[in-house]
């Protein structure tokens, strides 16, 4: 694409097209879009529009289609084409900066994300020059390009505070420091300086303050992994103002706004986390300067008002004194008894109760009041500070805080009781006081592990909750009491049961989605033998109303897609088991339904994960009882799939293929025509573009292999090119060159051997080709296993002729610098039954072996397989072999597409045929002695050595036969 202005104009076109909401103009727009994004200086038209065009929206989305794109592509990956020409990326990364702080704020922010994606990946090596061009703008006296910087850097540096220590990241954050961290110091004091000259200007105080909250992030990033010795050698200044901004109240940032936070808050809300992070991680160095701290936050939380806009301020204040009393050498502070009823009665308490701001967000937003009170999303909120606060003061002051709330709790419902339907928030801070109390230490799967001996839940359960519970209104009936409930005796939480179903009725989404949550949790907490807590028996007489009352919350206005109800549905059948067969038939009827709604527009996909981990429950546990209801399911089922395919919802095609490899696995050996017009399909290469497709499509694939390789054979002989180029495809990467064996495996299992005979030869080259260009550990343990599994499928001879064909001794090259050295590295009993089995046979069946230049392999071949039946497995793994491997740390799209009840049984292609392989070696070595006597105890005594002789004698022993 050249860069003239008829391609601006139609690249503007289009631009505009992606802005419209029918969906039928904007769709092929994006299509039309993603199709030239490939083409070399696309890029840099965008980066033209957002600079030169005279539409402010047309500038805007420019920038936002760039930073996606950018988003997309710049990584490069191993074995995959590289999707930004190399010209493209030199001109972006020369003009990007310049570009980023000459533009509107709305663009700037656009480019700093787009900037920090690349630096990412480029910086410090492919891109040295970038600190350096920004750390000039700092003497620009301008603060729209200081803060365009200062913006920038952040999003630069903010992964060093998640990353691992690595000595790659120390030296990377080391050449940071060395270019940044004197002048952002410089540029600190200087900013605050300016404060001062401007004090009565707003306007300049608001860029100011925005500067210093964006240098205050930044010291945060860059002192997270260890105490530079920078900022070590100059705490005094940063610690001296830091404390000086905290106790500065300027009357002119002030909003009237109630909800959101001002400049002055946001900035104090980054010190308190900084000054916590000091406290946790250098205290020793931090001791001198943490008294006026504690002081300093003390003011700030003991004058701070209710307002939503201190919520973050409050919380990250709060969760300071909570890192600060639970270190051993900071109790001194906390142990004067007035100083713990000052700090109950003025921080905890009023930061536990229900503010009216938060009964409007309650009403108005609930599901986002739910996702912050139950899974304590980013946002801190200040009652799960003040919680933090409560369990770490009981660390070291647990007797006097529990005195002193107790009083709390008394009068709080004391207050309730005069007139419930007006003062249940008293009620609510009492029950949240209590569990954080009752609480020392909770996990996600157990609950609470560790309780407050001075707390007594049972009766409080008796006297305050199971009441509330009983009554329908749910006013009362918050997160707290659902809560409290997981830390019971079970004869308490049987009684509980029935009540939270009835609650799943009620109309108000917060109360019906905490009685899913509530439940949900009860049935995935574990009795004293890991076994589930609450059992399918005891949970037979309210089977029904349960999943009545589920399907019926999930259709209640503001629920169609709750994810908490969705993951109740999934853990009640999973926990019900066959309990559930008699309700599956209208089940599923609702749940592919509720499918193909959630098709047209997946936007939940915490939703629609569970809703596939049910649908795969449904399917598993009905077809254990009745193998033959696959095909009712498969009505069901496929309709909604084939839309799913023909539409190419993305999100859904790698749960598409599980199902299906699930519905598939379950059929006796033979495929259904429904699938079978399908299989060409699953060969286009479009699919296999996209990684989190490949683990299902390789699962589905074997599947059809398992059920019908004759079938494959006879039908749709012209698809095995198709089936073999996808095992190219994946052989040829270093992170899915597993999955193309699994597919290799299931071929040379399932496929009759005259249909591949052709390509035998071809499949071999290229794994020899691809051992030549990168060989892995991960590659060389999945090829031995190949290997051994072609010699159990084929037999020795036909491996050896193959081999030998390729190139004169080839078979002898490969047991003598792959075989013998790298079998102790295979892992999984499987595998190393597959492998032991194949070498047996090599050893025993393959004439050349005995009497051929490959005679003197034999006995270290012998050895090595005593030693994988008897030495530990090596998993030692080469220095320079940094890549990353697919199955242990899964992307996004992989992790998320992996339906743990959709997991298939571990396949031993072998069977019952061999028992125990080491009986097997015995006997196999006991047949071969009687045909050539003489010759296997000679080899043995001259060159085995005494302690493999030692273990074979025993495998002799217990196979009870002799050598000839």
């Amino acid at each position: 694409m050249e860069l003239n202005d008829a391609n601006l104009q139609t690249l503007t076109e289009f631009l505009r097209k992606t802005l419209d909401p029918d969906p039928t103009v904007r769709r092929p727009a994006e299509k039309f879009l993603e199709s030239v994004e490939g083409n070399q200086n696309y890029p840099l038209l965008l980066l033209t529009l957002l600079e030169k065009s005279q539409d402010n929206v047309i500038r805007v989305c420019a920038a936002v289609t760039f930073k996606n794109y950018i988003k997309r592509n710049w990584r490069i990956v191993e074995d995959e084409p590289n999707k930004i020409s190399d010209t493209d990326r030199t001109a972006i990364k020369a003009n990007i900066v310049n570009l980023m702080l000459s533009s509107p704020e709305q663009i700037q922010k656009q480019l700093s994300d787009a900037i920090s994606i690349i630096g990412r990946e480029d910086f410090p090596q492919k891109w040295p020059d970038l600190l350096t061009e920004m750390v000039t703008r700092f003497r620009s006296g301008d603060f729209h390009i200081i803060n365009g910087v200062l913006r920038t850097a952040h999003s630069l540096f903010k992964r060093y505070r998640h990353e691992f220590k690595s000595n790659e990241l120390w030296t990377e954050i080391k050449l940071v420091l060395d270019t940044f961290a004197l002048p952002l110091t410089e540029l600190f004091k200087a900013t605050i300086e300016l404060c001062q000259t401007h004090a009565t200007d707003v306007n300049a105080l608001k860029v100011l303050f925005s500067s210093l909250t964006l240098i205050s992030k930044l010291f945060y990033s860059l002192n997270f992994q260890d105490l530079p010795e920078f900022f070590e050698d100059n705490m005094e200044t940063w610690m001296t103002n830091f404390h000086g901004l905290l106790t500065l109240d300027n009357k002119l940032l002030q909003t009237d706004d109630e909800e959101e936070a001002g400049l002055l808050e946001l900035l104090k809300s980054q010190i308190c986390d900084n000054a916590a992070l000091y406290a946790q991680k250098y205290d020793e160095e931090f001791q001198p300067y943490l008294p006026r701290f504690v002081t300093a936050i003390w003011n700030l939380l003991v004058s701070t008002g209710q307002e939503v806009k201190y919520d973050l301020l409050v919380s990250n204040a709060i969760q300071f004194l909570a890192s600060v009393c639970e270190r051993p050498h900071y109790k001194h502070l906390f142990e004067d008894q007035n100083t713990l009823t000052s700090i109950c009665e003025k921080v905890i308490v009023p930061n536990m109760e229900f503010r009216s701001a938060d009964e409007e967000a309650f009403e108005d937003n609930s599901e986002e009041y739910i996702r912050r009170d139950l899974e304590g999303s980013d946002i801190d909120t200040r009652r799960r500070a003040a919680c933090d606060l409560v369990r770490g003061l009981c660390k070291f002051f647990e007797g006097p805080v529990t005195a002193i709330f107790s009083g709390y709790v008394n009068s709080m419902l004391t207050e309730y009781a005069k007139n419930p339907g007006e003062n249940w928030k008293h009620k609510d801070a009492a029950i949240y006081l209590v569990t954080s109390l009752a609480s020392k230490a909770q996990t996600q799967k157990h609950g609470i592990t560790q309780a407050n001996e001075l707390v007594n839940l049972t009766e409080f359960f008796v006297n305050h909750i199971l009441p509330d519970l009983k009554s329908p209104n749910g006013k009362n009936t918050l997160q707290e009491d659902f809560f409290s409930v997981l830390q019971l005796p079970k004869e308490q939480l049987l009684q509980a049961v029935p009540l939270l179903i009835t609650h799943l009725q009620a109309e108000s989404t917060v109360e019906h989605t905490y009685a899913a949550h509530a439940l949900e949790r009860l049935f995935t907490m574990r009795g004293p033998n890991n076994t589930t807590l609450i059992t399918p028996a005891e949970m037979a007489p309210f089977t029904e109303q349960l999943l009545n009352n589920l399907f019926k919350a999930v259709a209640l206005p503001g629920s169609a897609e709750n994810e908490y109800i969705m993951k109740a549905i999934m853990r009640s059948f999973s926990l019900l088991q066959e309990a559930i067969v008699p309700y599956i038939p209208t089940l599923i009827g609702q749940l592919t339904h509720k499918l193909l709604l959630v098709s047209k527009n997946p936007s939940k996909p915490h939703f629609n994960h569970y809703l596939f981990e049910s649908l795969c429950l449904s399917v598993r546990i009905t077809c254990k009882a009745n193998p033959t209801t696959v095909s009712s399911f498969e009505e069901a089922l496929f309709p909604v799939f084939t839309e799913i395919l023909q539409n190419d919802v993305q999100e859904f095609l790698p749960y598409v293929f599980q199902v299906m490899s699930l519905l598939l696995e379950i059929h006796s050996n033979s495929i259904p025509s429904s699938y079978m017009a399908l299989f060409p399909h699953l060969l286009q290469p479009v699919l296999w573009e996209r990684t989190g497709n490949i683990p299902p499509l390789v699962r589905l694939l074997q599947a059809y292999l398992e059920k019908g390789g004759a079938t494959i054979a006879s039908s749709a002989a012209d698809k095995i090119p198709g089936l073999l180029g996808v095992f190219q495809k994946l052989i040829a990467s270093k992170a899915n060159d597993h999955q193309g064996f699994y597919l290799l495996n299931s071929i040379i299992e399932h496929m009759p051997p005259e249909s591949i005979t052709q390509y035998r030869k071809q499949i071999f080259i290229l794994l020899f080709q691809r051992l030549q260009s990168s060989k892995t550990t991960k590659f060389i343990k999945s090829f031995l296993v190949f290997v051994n599994l072609y010699c159990v499928k084929y037999g020795a001879i036909a491996l050896q002729e193959i081999f030998d064909s390729i190139q004169p001794k080839m078979f002898g090259m490969v047991l003598e610098k792959i075989v013998i050295p790298e079998v102790q590295k295979v892992s999984g009993a499987v595998e190393k039954k597959i492998c032991a089995v194949g070498i047996t046979k090599i050893l025993t069946e393959c004439p050349a072996m005995m009497d051929t230049e490959y005679t003197k392999i034999w006995t270290p071949l012998l050895q090595a397989l005593i030693g994988l039946f008897e030495l530990p497995e090596d998993d030692s793994i080469p220095d320079d072999e940094h890549f990353i491997d697919i199955e242990d740390t899964p992307g996004y799209q992989t992790a998320f597409s992996q339906l743990a009840f959709a997991g298939r049984k571990e396949h031993d292609p072998i069977g019952d045929a061999v028992g125990n392989p080491k009986i097997l070696l015995a006997q196999s070595l006991h047949k071969l002695s009687t045909a050539c006597p003489g010759r296997v105890p000679s080899m043995l005594s001259t060159s085995l050595n005494a302690e493999a002789l030692q273990f074979l004698q025993g495998y002799l022993q217990a196979a009870t036969v002799q050598l000839v």
